[in-house]
C-alpha cells in the first residue's frame, strides 16, 4: 500500500468519525444542500430541479417552523467522486440538515454511507434505480423508479400489435432496471424481445446500436435513455428510417422529455411512452405550477426531474413543520414517512416502509396542441408501487 493511499484511507476514516458526531447545536437556519448536475450531460437535470426547488421556495416562504430556509446548491458535473466530496463538505462544514438532488443513480449511491453515517435525511429528487432506497435508511425519493415506468408499457405494447421488441438502454442502473422489468412483464404478457442492447452511459453513438435495430426490423424499438439525451434518439431514429420501416418508437417518458421535446419536431408525434408526469397532465394543480414555472423561468416548460424537485421540497417543508424545528434527522425523516399529498404529477405518497414514491404512472402519446409539442395522457394505472421491491 502507497503512503499516499494510507494517508487517504486514514483521512476517509476520520471523515467517517466526524460524520458520526453528534448532531450540532440548534440553529435558526435549517440548510438544504442541493447536489445537483449543472454542467455536462445531465445539465438540464440540475437547471430543472433547482428551478423548481426555487419556485417552491418563493410560493411557500423561506422561513417554517421558526427556522430560516438557506438553499446551498453545489454542481457535481453527474460526477459520484465528485458528488461524495461535495455531500462530505455540505455535512461537515456546512452543518446542513437534508442532503437533496442527485441528478443519476451513482451519484445517489455515491452519497448513502455519508446520510446513514451523519443521521441526515437523503431526499433523492431525480435517480430512478429500484435499489436506491436501500442503499441507507436515510433515503427518501420524490421522483420514480424505473420498473414503475416500464411496467406499464410492456402491459399496453401486446394489446396494440407490439409483440416483438427491442430494448436500446443506457448501460447503467436505471437502464438495467428498464431493461429487466420491461422484458419480464412483456414475456408474460405473450410478447418477446429479440434483442436487448446496451449503449455507454458517456459519449454514447446511438448509430450503430440504431442500425441493428433496423436490420432486425421488430415491431418496436424501446427506449431508456436519461433526461437530456432522447433527442439524439429521436434524430438517429428518424435519419435511419426507421419509422417509415414500420418500427415504432416506445419508451418510457425520459425519451420525449418535456424539456426538449418541441425541438424534437414532427418526427416525435404518435410516440407512446410511459411515465408518472407530463406537463400536458390535466389537473389544476398541475396548470397552476406549469403557469408559475414558466413564468419564472422565461418560458421554460417543467419536466419530470422540476416535479421531482418541487415535491422534494414539499416533503422537506411539511417534515420541518411536523417536527416542529426540532428532532434532527431522524424526527425529520420520521416526519417525511407516509406523507400523503397531490402534487403536479397527481396523488402520490412516500411509503412508510419503503421510503419510495407511489404513484399514478401515465401511458401518453406525443401530439401537437396549442402550436407545441405534448405528452398527452389517453390511460393511467393508479398507486404504482415499485415492481422492483415487490419481490
Amino acid at each position: 500500500m502507497t503512503i499516499q493511499k494510507r494517508l487517504f484511507l486514514t483521512s476517509a476514516a476520520l471523515a467517517v468519525l466526524t460524520l458520526a458526531s453528534p448532531v450540532m447545536a440548534q440553529s435558526d437556519t435549517f440548510k438544504i444542500g442541493l447536489i445537483l448536475p449543472m454542467t455536462g450531460p445531465q445539465a438540464t437535470t440540475g437547471r430543472q430541479i433547482e428551478a423548481a426547488a426555487k419556485l417552491y421556495m418563493a410560493q411557500n416562504g423561506d422561513t417554517v417552523a421558526g427556522k430560516k430556509i438557506q438553499l446551498i446548491v453545489k454542481d457535481d458535473t453527474s460526477t459520484p467522486d465528485v458528488t461524495k466530496r461535495l455531500a462530505q463538505d455540505l455535512v461537515v462544514n456546512e452543518k446542513v440538515n437534508v442532503l437533496a438532488g442527485f441528478g443519476i443513480t451513482p451519484s445517489a449511491l455515491a452519497v448513502a454511507p455519508i446520510a446513514t453515517q451523519s443521521k441526515t435525511p437523503q431526499v433523492v429528487m431525480a435517480a430512478a434505480t429500484s435499489s436506491i432506497t436501500q442503499a441507507s435508511p436515510y433515503i427518501v425519493r420524490t421522483s420514480f423508479t424505473l420498473p414503475q415506468a416500464s411496467v406499464a408499457l410492456a402491459d399496453w405494447a401486446p394489446k396494440n400489435g407490439i409483440k416483438k421488441v427491442v430494448t436500446l438502454v443506457s448501460d447503467y442502473g436505471p437502464g438495467i432496471d428498464a431493461e429487466k422489468f420491461f422484458k419480464e412483464r412483456l414475456t408474460f404478457n405473450g410478447g418477446q424481445v429479440t434483442e436487448a442492447l446496451r449503449v455507454p452511459l458517456r459519449n454514447p453513438d446511438f448509430a450503430p446500436f440504431l442500425q441493428k435495430v433496423r436490420d432486425l426490423k421488430p415491431d418496436a424499438l424501446f427506449v431508456f435513455v436519461p433526461s437530456g439525451a432522447g433527442t439524439a434518439v429521436m434524430k438517429q431514429f428518424l435519419e435511419r428510417g426507421m419509422d417509415k420501416a414500420g418500427i415504432k418508437l416506445i419508451g418510457t417518458g425520459d425519451v420525449t422529455d418535456d424539456d426538449l421535446l418541441n425541438d424534437m419536431g414532427d418526427g416525435a408525434l404518435g410516440v407512446v411512452t410511459s411515465h408518472h408526469y407530463s406537463a400536458a397532465h390535466p389537473s389544476a394543480a398541475n396548470k397552476k405550477f406549469v403557469e408559475a414555472f414558466k413564468k419564472a423561468n422565461n418560458n421554460l416548460r417543467p419536466n419530470f426531474m422540476a416535479v421531482g424537485g418541487y415535491d422534494g421540497m414539499r416533503v422537506i417543508y411539511e417534515a420541518l413543520k411536523a417536527s416542529k424545528g426540532q428532532g434532527g434527522g431522524d424526527g425529520l425523516l420520521a416526519a417525511m414517512k407516509g406523507q400523503i399529498f397531490e402534487s403536479p404529477r397527481g396523488p402520490m405518497f412516500i411509503d412508510a416502509q419503503t421510503r419510495d414514491v407511489v404513484q399514478d404512472i401515465y401511458l401518453r402519446k406525443v401530439e401537437r396542441k396549442d402550436g407545441q409539442l405534448y405528452n398527452v395522457e389517453f390511460d393511467v394505472i393508479k398507486d404504482v408501487k415499485d415492481p422492483g421491491k415487490a419481490r
